[in-house]
């Protein structure tokens, strides 16, 4: 028994050694505290546009233009992270939000608020996240041996965040104003990148420099990643699923449920609901930490059925308890999913591809994304919030349905965290062998 739990012992600090490091903990910080003020917004937005007068299709066009913004330029981010520095990069896209998110308080504080300046500044938020995400991706593989436990930190972190952030930007909106939201959101991007300011990334790896001329070689890096991404189906296979389940469900749940809940319970209520939904999101990845399925997306694909929960709680018009619980049974399945996605990439794809990569993969995941928010309120007006988000929560069930009737995607198997360091060379040397998978 004593030796059993000295074994156990050492293999936990073993694998807390495998993650944490000062440079990784920089970087946890950074990923944290960004991620409080994001959660901070959809409150602000919603409280401060309906403050004004303005209704459920105004929310949805100010998330809109973050999202189009993002979606449409990111894949361009992904070449800039993979020639430049990531951590120069990320420094830059933070102190941009750091401008325009104190843009956005002025104006609520002023009270002089107009939805075009709003989404203009949406915009611009947009273009520097699709500059800073693609680095992301890489910059965890190069900070941690244990990956999928270092994405598993990474999205607890995020997830606690996500349970304080609306609880806090209710607070602030109850007692001050949206106005005091969007101040502390610009704070939270100047302590990201006060963070990655200090962070020290590892030398890349040799022969990543671009041949010929500089414009000819963007443009080739753009083919390749292209080329790369369109050769493992299940990478390709999942975005085309989740292209269905940006326009019927994560589009119109975001916004929907803000207005529904705010509207019926107020800005309070609905930061308790997004509050529970990050405590599901913290369970989730703890899980995520422990659990590691040989088949990763498909045991992902199958917690993912549990984000249905969250929208079809507020469609029926179910009480306050009733929709808490829905979005913590949706928050542990999308977080379990995203750390078997991350890890996937992560680790079956060549570093010297990662961010152009990843970049193509959040494109592909967030291109319909500003389109379901777009119709968000048309189809609510037709429709009724209520139905559309009961179609978006019966529509979660058929994604997930149809990512596990992909081979690929739910018999690809794990590049254990072990071996995923010593096995890249040989992968870049055979790329054959992520497209067996």
């Amino acid at each position: 028994m004593a030796g059993t739990a000295s074994q156990s012992t050492h293999e936990g600090a073993t694998a807390a050694r495998a993650v944490w490091s000062r440079d990784f903990a920089l970087f946890f910080a950074a990923r944290a505290i960004a991620r409080l003020g994001d959660t901070m917004l959809p409150v602000a937005l919603a409280a401060g546009l309906l403050q004004h007068g303005y209704g459920a299709g105004a929310v949805g066009l100010a998330m809109a233009s973050t999202a189009a913004a993002f979606a449409g330029l990111v894949v361009f981010g992904g070449v800039l992270a993979d020639r430049f520095s990531t951590r120069r990069l990320m420094i830059g896209a933070d102190l941009v939000r750091l401008g325009t998110q104190a843009m956005a308080a002025v104006l609520f504080f002023s009270g002089h608020v107009v939805l075009w300046q709003i989404c203009a500044i949406g915009f611009v938020n947009g273009v520097a996240s699709a500059v800073f995400q693609p680095g992301v991706a890489s910059t965890v593989p190069r900070l941690a041996a244990d990956i999928q436990g270092a994405n598993g930190a990474i999205r607890v972190a995020e997830s606690a965040a996500q349970l304080a952030g609306p609880a806090v930007a209710g607070l602030l909106v109850g007692f001050a104003s949206p106005g005091g939201v969007f101040a502390a959101h610009a704070t939270t991007y100047a302590v990201s990148a006060g963070c990655l300011l200090l962070l020290r990334l590892p030398p890349l790896a040799p022969g990543r420099a671009a041949a010929g001329p500089r414009t000819k070689a963007f443009r080739a890096d753009l083919v390749e990643g292209w080329h790369e991404f369109r050769s493992r189906r299940w990478l390709w296979g999942v975005i085309a699923v989740w292209c269905v389940y940006m326009i019927a469900v994560c589009g119109p749940t975001v916004p929907l449920v803000a207005t529904e809940v705010v509207q019926e319970h107020g800005a309070r209520v609905y930061g308790l609901v997004n509050s529970a939904l990050g405590a599901g999101t913290v369970v989730g990845g703890l899980v995520a930490l422990r659990l590691r399925p040989r088949r990763m997306l498909r045991a992902g694909a199958i917690a993912l059925v549990g984000f249905a929960a969250f929208p079809a709680s507020v469609g029926a018009g179910l009480d306050v308890p009733a929709m808490a619980a829905g979005a913590a049974v949706a928050g542990a399945g999308m977080s379990f999913w995203g750390v078997m996605w991350a890890t996937s990439v992560q680790t079956q794809v060549p570093p010297d591809v990662l961010n152009r990569i990843h970049a193509y993969d959040v494109a592909g995941s967030l291109a319909m994304m500003p389109v379901g928010q777009a119709l968000a309120g048309p189809a609510a007006a037709a429709l009724g919030a209520d139905h559309v988000l009961l179609v978006s929560g019966a529509t979660s069930f058929a994604v997930c349905a149809a990512l596990l009737l992909i081979p690929a995607v739910r018999g690809l198997v794990r590049v254990d965290a072990a071996t995923a360091g010593s096995g890249r060379a040989a992968r870049k040397a055979q790329p054959s062998r992520a497209e067996k998978c």
